[in-house]
């Protein structure tokens, strides 16, 4: 897939393409939807297919102080898009002079004289340009003015329930990680590069991987059922987040055990797939009485996790 920084100098054969538009955080199955029709109209202009993303995203250069709950980093979005079929991404800087670009602006100076789009696929609730002052029938008049198709997608639903960003995130905040796959069509995951730790994992007899978390990620705090992927290599794996309250109650770090396996991680990269929640976070009165709780839930997370990958 080639990627495209920004709208300025875009190579001659990124031009003319079928592009979805939007910050696709999850990537999730309305989304999956929406790029899907832009793989298929693509093929039926024959004409490249695209995505556009903005990176920060808006929400975050307009509310710096608020950390946003990324569910998926860029490099993790780019990979699924490739997997989708697409052929490009561009990938756009979202500072203040971008944020400052009037609806028409958009539309005349990224879309047209930029991309120099053939079609764009949109969804129902896309608004754009300063201010939001854009919104989908704005854009599918200027289409018919300028000379590119724009396709506007409608909800995507299951059992009444919307696809969104923000359904996942509150089912991560309240530890339900099936409900989040239910609605993203994979499970979600946490990407890091393993870092050092207290060593006390190692101690109880269950040396783990510690993985900081992104900033601002909400995910209740308890035992999971995960699949750790290392190395090109898939374990299964229980992960705890939390405060430690057997012991120091400090601040709350994933620590990843990886089942049946042994060798030193430090330094590596991580990929690690929430499958299923086991138990909330609580204090234990003895590290005795922790250890047996910790062979219990790793008993309970081997069956959980032996069913294929």
């Amino acid at each position: 897939m080639q990627i495209v920084h920004g709208h300025t100098h875009v190579p001659v054969n990124a031009r003319g393409a079928v592009i979805a538009i939007g910050n696709f955080d999850g990537v999730h199955r309305g989304h999956r939807a929406l790029l899907a029709r832009a793989v298929t109209r693509a093929k039926e202009m024959e004409r490249a297919s695209g995505v556009m993303v903005f990176e920060p995203h808006p929400r975050e250069f307009f509310h710096p102080a608020e950390p946003l709950f990324h569910l998926t980093p860029l490099n993790r979005k780019l990979a699924i898009f490739e997997q989708l079929g697409l052929k490009l991404a561009f990938v756009e800087n979202f500072d203040a002079h971008f944020a400052s670009l009037s609806a028409e602006e958009f539309i005349e100076r990224v879309l047209v004289a930029g991309l120099g789009v053939a079609h764009v696929i949109i969804g129902y609730d896309f608004y754009f340009g300063h201010k939001r002052a854009g919104n989908p029938q704005m854009l599918v008049d200027a289409g018919a003015k300028l000379g590119f198709g724009v396709t506007v997608v409608a909800p995507v639903a299951e059992a009444g329930e919307v696809f969104s960003s923000s359904a996942v995130r509150v089912y991560l905040a309240q530890g339900d990680v099936k409900g989040a796959t239910q609605v993203l069509g994979e499970p979600w995951r946490v990407i890091g590069k393993i870092v050092g730790g207290a060593k006390r994992g190692t101690g109880l007899g269950f040396p783990t991987a510690n993985v900081p978390m992104p900033k601002g990620t909400a995910l209740a705090h308890g035992i999971y059922a995960v699949r750790a992927h290392v190395d090109g290599e898939v374990h299964n794996a229980a992960a705890y987040l939390g405060t430690r309250p057997t012991f120091d109650n400090g601040m709350p770090v994933l620590e990843v055990f990886l089942i049946d396996f042994k060798g030193d991680l430090y330094g590596h990269h991580i990929d690690v797939e929430f499958i299923d929640f086991i138990r909330e976070d609580r204090k234990f009165d003895t590290a005795e009485a922790l250890v047996t709780q910790m062979d219990e839930d790793v008993k309970k997370i081997r069956d959980v996790l032996a069913g294929p990958a």
